[in-house]
Formats: structure tokens, sequence, C-alpha cells
């Protein structure tokens, strides 16, 4: 009785599995067993100072990453074929989607009632069947994937799901303006001054904050005044004052004073709003390479606050502007009386590290998060009473809380969700919005109650304050962020520029939101 070589029987399954999904795949070499010893010769035969275990063992795992890139190039394949059988069955029951050939170009599709019956069959047919591979690949150190299929995009997270098509039409009305770039570091935070002139304010691990001109992008002053990295930055209500926090252990209260530049003509980008396409090999912002634009620096604070024994991760004014808060890794978050810089009250509670705090925009209240999944209330309008409520509801630590207009709470999680509280019945949030990847420090447009929820897959998203997703801010591989989006914040006085987000590649990022566009898109 013959007995089958190793090498065919390798070649035997090497096509069984291309019969089995219908696929042809051209390979370069005949076998894996060949192409793995034509390695090896070649590795004996190079000059490395490695032990040659060492490097076999180097060669096995790139070649099970080869695989695993060639099971997913092949499911991937056959997810675009039921795609496009889909698509004509839709096409014989008379739901015909504009655009919806694969092999020309990118999706063109219309917010349309067939468009949204076609997104929801495909979510529902692939995401448990896709969910299976996504956490499979070798060496993975935590962070989404993605991986495109023709024109659709796949997220490799806890499941996978396909782009929604909502994404194409937003692009009209959520445009990039402006690119601030000078750290050589990421950045946490950033926000807009309250009071004229109307500048950006950015905190980075690089142990600087930057005041930026809203309209040029040049930096106007530089705070070097930390000995760590700054993760929180926040402008003074009526005062030409700006409020730090840094991983020094202390937070810093110091005065600028800025001259805005003369307004440059606005660039043309309808270039860059090209499709969404991910290049997650793209380089990070190049700030290193420049630098900031030469500006003026402040080396010392007006005030130093300091009795935390950790990292202040976030500070904020009350309002009136009289007292601050901070929050710190100790598990305490302080208020300190501004003028005397003294210590005036140490709220306690949390049993894990303080994530972020934030005060309401007109009325004594507070609320800090933290990692122990909760997040708290503090009512500072009796001076003799400083009640705490505790908001429980999410099941991993607490990136941000942050008050609207009236009488609603909104937090976001780790666990990949947003809620919204009424301050009036705290049992259960009135709203949850659910995504894909962990949420950071979000923010809420004070006219319109719009939140925009940067995530740490690099996408930002808004949403309305009933849940519903209003658009999600265009990404490719010439604009938008290319790592973890931190930080977002609204700048509602400025029509051309109203929304600004920050991440770890080192940049800032002004967005035009058409805000009445958008909410009648929706």
């Amino acid at each position: 009785m013959p007995v089958e070589s190793g090498n065919s029987a390798a070649a035997r399954q090497v096509k069984q599995k291309r019969k089995s999904h219908s696929l042809s795949i051209r390979r370069t070499n005949s076998t894996e067993q060949d192409r793995t010893g034509m390695q090896r010769d070649m590795l004996e035969g190079q000059d490395s100072k490695l032990p040659m275990a060492l490097r076999s063992n180097l060669l096995d795992l790139f070649g099970q990453i080869e695989r695993e890139f060639e099971n997913l190039y092949i499911e991937n394949l056959e997810l675009r074929r039921e795609i496009e059988s889909l698509n004509e069955r839709l096409s014989g029951e008379g739901q015909t989607v504009e655009g919806g050939d694969l092999s020309k170009g990118a999706l063109k599709t219309k917010a349309s009632h067939s468009t949204s019956q076609l997104s929801q069959k495909l979510k529902t047919t692939y995401k448990a069947s896709t969910s299976k591979r996504s956490n499979s690949f070798p060496g993975k150190v935590g962070g989404p994937r993605n991986f495109n299929v023709g024109n659709w995009e796949l997220w490799g997270g806890d499941s996978w799901i396909v782009s929604s098509f909502k994404a194409t039409t937003s692009r009209a009305v959520c445009q990039l303006v402006k690119e601030y770039v000078g750290h050589r570091d990421g950045i946490w935070d950033l926000a807009v001054t309250r009071v004229q002139p109307l500048v950006l304010g950015t905190a980075s691990a690089d142990h600087c904050s930057m005041l930026w001109s809203i309209e040029t992008g040049k930096c106007l002053l530089k705070y070097a005044g930390h000995a760590g990295s700054v993760n929180s930055i926040k402008f003074h209500p009526t005062e030409q004052m700006a409020l730090t926090a840094s991983g020094d252990q202390t937070a810093h209260i110091w005065r600028y004073m800025v001259q805005l530049p003369l307004p440059q003509p606005p660039a043309d980008i309808s270039a860059s709003l090209d499709d969404d396409v991910d290049f997650s090999d793209k380089d990070e912002a190049d700030g290193d390479a420049d630098g900031p634009n030469e500006c003026p620096t402040i080396r010392v604070a007006t005030t130093t606050l300091k009795s935390h024994q950790g990292v202040v991760i976030a500070a904020d004014w009350l309002v009136g502007g009289k007292q601050v808060v901070t929050a710190s890794w100790d598990r305490a978050a302080n208020l300190y009386d501004v003028e005397t810089s003294e210590l005036v009250h140490t709220l306690t509670g949390h049993d894990q590290e303080l994530t972020h705090c934030c005060t309401h925009p007109t009325q004594r209240l507070v609320v800090t998060s933290s990692r122990d999944t909760t997040f708290r209330l503090w009512d500072f309008r009796d001076p003799s009473i400083h009640s705490v409520n505790v908001f429980q509801g999410h099941t991993d630590t607490v990136t941000s809380a942050v008050f609207t207009v009236g009488d609603n709470v909104v937090s976001g999680s780790d666990d990949r969700t947003v809620k919204v509280w009424d301050l009036k019945n705290m049992r259960s949030p009135i709203a949850t919005i659910r995504t894909d990847s962990a949420v950071n420090r979000i923010s809420v447009s004070a006219n319109q109650r719009i939140i925009a929820l940067p995530h740490d897959n690099r996408q930002v998203r808004l949403f309305d304050m009933n849940g519903v997703r209003l658009a999600r801010l265009p990404r490719s591989n010439r604009q938008g962020h290319r790592r973890m989006v931190c930080c977002s914040a609204w700048n509602e006085e400025n029509q051309a520029c109203n929304l600004f987000t920050c991440g770890f590649d080192r940049q800032a990022i002004g967005w035009n939101i058409n805000i009445p566009a958008l909410l009648q898109e929706k």
C-alpha cells in the first residue's frame, strides 16, 4: 500500500482548504514544509548573533502569524461573497442599494430604509460567526483591530461590526478644520478659554501645557512649571487663569496673556475627505520634526496646590472661580480656596483611584469618577452639609462623568457604555449608549446637548441625550486621529471650529460640526 509523503499530504490539505471556502488563493511556495525548510536553510547561512534555537522559535512564531492572517484573509473573502449574495437577494426582492456594488470604488449610500435594512441583516448574520476569531490572533496586546474587505470595515474587538452606512452621509456635516501639532508626547486633556480671547489649551504627558490660536493653529504660550505629566487643564470662568493637574502630585494655577495672530484664509480640506480607510501603520504626528512654534514660556505658577499623596489626575473650578476641586490617585478629592490656597475639604469614599472630576456650570455641585466602577455627586450648596450620592451602573472603570445644562449627568466607562442619569432619580440611567470600544473623557454641548465620545479605537462618535447615534467623525489615512482619542471638548462660541479632540498621537484636532444639518439627518 503506497504511503503518502509529507509534501503531498500538506498539498492535499491546502487543496481541501481552498475547496471548502470556494476560493482560489495562489501561493508562492508549494508547501508549508518546503517553505519552512528553505527559510531555516537561509537562517543557517546568515551571520547572526542570535542562538539558532531562538531564531527557529522566532521563525515558528512568525509562521503562526502568517497563517493567522491567511485565515483572516480567507474569512474576509468569504464574508465579501456573502455580502454580494445578500445584495443580489435584496435586489431580487425589489430592494436596491445605490452604489452597493463592492467592485466599484467607494460605497455611496443614502440613509434610506433599504440601506438600514441591509445593514441590520449584515450585522445580525455575521456578529456571531466572526466574534469567534476576535481574540485568536497570537501576541495581541490589547485594543481593537480592523481589517478591510473591499469597502467594508470589520472591527476586531469582542465582536466584529460591519461599518455603519451613516458614516458616509455624515462627512458633509463633520469636517476637519485645523490640526494643532507641537507636543512631544500624548495629549491627555484639552479645553477652550471661557473669556476673550478664545484660545485652545492642551495638557500633555510631555510635562507641558500649551495655548493655541484656534484659527491659525499656532502655539501662543507654553506652561512648563510641572515636573510630571500634565493630566488636565481647565480655565477660570471670568479671568485669564488656567488650572492644571499633574503627575507630580500638585495642581497649579497660572495666569496667561496672549495676543492672537492675524487669521489666515481657511485651507481647502475637501480633497482630504475621501473614503474612510484605515492605515494603522501610519506614522504618528511628527511633532518632533519641527517642534512647537516659538512662543513665550511660563515656568512658575501663581498658586501651587499640594496635599495629595498621589497623581493628581484632574481638577476643575467651582462656579464663581473662588474654589477649585482636584481628584487624585490617592482615592480622595480635595477642595481648595483659590485666594489662600488652603485645603477646605477632603472628599473620601471611593474604594479605588479617582479618574476624573467635574463641576456644575451654575451650581455648587461636584461629580467624581473612579476605577471602582462608580461616580459620586457632592453637594456644596449648603455650606454646613456636604451630601454625597453614589451612582452605580457601570461594570468597569468610570473614565469621566460630566454635568449637562439642567439636571442630568453623563458618564462614560471602560465597559464601552455611556449612560445618561437624572439627578432626581439615581437608581437607573434614563438612556444607555453601547459602543464597541472603551470611552474616555466625554463632553456635552451646552446648547444642543450633543455628546461627543472619544474612543480607545481612535474613533469619535456623536450621540444625542436619548442615545441616538448622530455621526462618526471622519478618519482616514490623511486626517483624524492615529492613536487613542483621550478627550473631547465643545466650543459653541466659534461656529467655524466648534468641537476639539486630542489623543495619544500628540495632536489636537479642531472640527466643524454642522449641528443643524446633523439634527436634520437624525
